[in-house]
């Protein structure tokens, strides 16, 4: 193929029509326009939804993806649109990959974040090499976030609406997968126009609720959902002061996050109290005074590094950090210790920093995400 062939819209050096594109498709507006936009456009498009968990249970609730009726408005989707559509089983997958780890971990004291895992071992993981399987010449999602060329390759940048942006979630995509990745979303600057695009292909999922909650917490509700994976994790235990002073009683750690205020149960004391840490192994809720919640120094591992060079080859850097998704990016000094490990110095102390928090590292001069790793111990 000749140097001079010219790109298509995904960056393909082919025609639309000779350009097999893998859509992952949840149900919600966002995939679905990625899909039909597609399609319009003339790619040989496959549409694939992932069935992660018994949606039987599911179909009545709203505001979560990958339930039943998720799974019925893909394909209604497809069917419009003249597409193939695929259902594939990944119940197991799941299970194994997201949620008992996110059991497990928060059990452990810590605050998981498992759509991270999921998109980095579950869609970014097994549903892309089903793409390559397909003989996909990429795979685009319905992810609020933008792939631009870079002299040294693809690069990942925030999105464009900063309301949307979805780069605290897919920090440990790989520079491989990214490869292979598209966003044909990244670049509208808010969700009407996502809308009015549903509505100008005639989808039925144009005025379709966002999901809110993780697609296997009901209403946020994590306790009762640990309680069923966990039986007996639900223990009563004290709560007690940084002297191990008891205040009170609780009735099981996994009801309890670092930084929480209310529901303690404590009352008649002067100044408010928070819950600065949590013992498991002794079924301990130690709470504080606001000030024991700023951290300034983040350990971090498990890093994914997708700047420039390689990762030690830093001896330091200036950056900008998020350690959790509602909070927008702060300065912060990064010193990696290893391939995989780092020390994040915060120059504001941030309060209610947990173990199992993402570290996304965010580069000062513009819109691009260099990576992050998650936040394993106290600061």
């Amino acid at each position: 193929m000749s140097l001079d062939t010219a790109l298509n819209s995904l960056g393909l050096p082919k025609a639309p029509a000779d350009t097999r594109v893998v859509v992952a498709m949840s149900g919600g507006v966002d995939s679905s326009v990625v899909a039909a936009m597609l399609a319009e456009e003339g790619y040989d498009v496959v549409g694939v939804t992932l069935q992660l968990y018994d949606h039987g249970a599911a179909l009545a609730k709203k505001g979560a993806c990958c339930a039943g009726r998720d799974i019925h408005d893909a394909r209604r989707v497809a069917e419009e649109m003249g597409f193939p559509h695929y259902v594939l089983d990944y119940e197991n997958i799941f299970q194994e990959a997201v949620i008992d780890e996110f059991a497990d971990s928060y059990l452990g004291g810590a605050t998981p974040v498992p759509c991270i895992r999921c998109n980095e071992r579950v869609k970014f993981k097994d549903l892309l090499e089903t793409a390559r399987d397909l003989e996909a010449d990429c795979m685009a999602t319905g992810h609020y976030i933008q792939r631009k060329m870079g002299s040294d390759g693809a690069e990942l940048h925030c999105a464009a609406d900063a309301n949307r942006d979805q780069s605290y979630f897919l920090f440990s995509t790989t520079q491989e997968q990214l490869d292979y990745l598209r966003f044909p979303l990244g670049h509208l600057v808010s969700k009407d126009e996502t809308r009015k695009l549903a509505a100008k292909y005639g989808l039925g999922v144009a005025d379709k609720p966002d999901s809110q909650d993780i697609c296997f917490v009901p209403n946020g509700d994590y306790a009762s959902v640990i309680e069923k994976l966990r039986p007996g994790a639900a223990e009563p235990g004290e709560i007690v002061d940084p002297d191990g002073n008891v205040l009170g009683t609780h009735k099981g750690v996994i009801h309890y996050t670092i930084g929480q205020r209310r529901g303690l149960g404590i009352g008649g004391l002067a100044d408010p109290l928070y819950v600065v840490k949590l013992d498991v192994d002794n079924r301990r809720v130690i709470v504080g005074p606001k000030d024991m919640l700023a951290t300034r120094t983040v350990p971090v591992r498990e890093i994914n590094w997708l700047g420039d060079g390689g990762f030690t080859d830093l001896a330091k850097r200036e950056i900008a950090v998020k350690v959790r998704s509602t909070r927008p990016p702060a300065p912060a000094i990064l010193r990696p210790l290893s391939d995989t490990e780092a020390e994040v110095e915060l120059l504001t102390p941030e309060q209610g920093v947990s173990p199992g928090q993402a570290c996304v590292f965010y580069d000062t001069g513009s819109t691009r995400i260099l990576g992050g790793g998650w936040i394993w111990k106290g600061g």
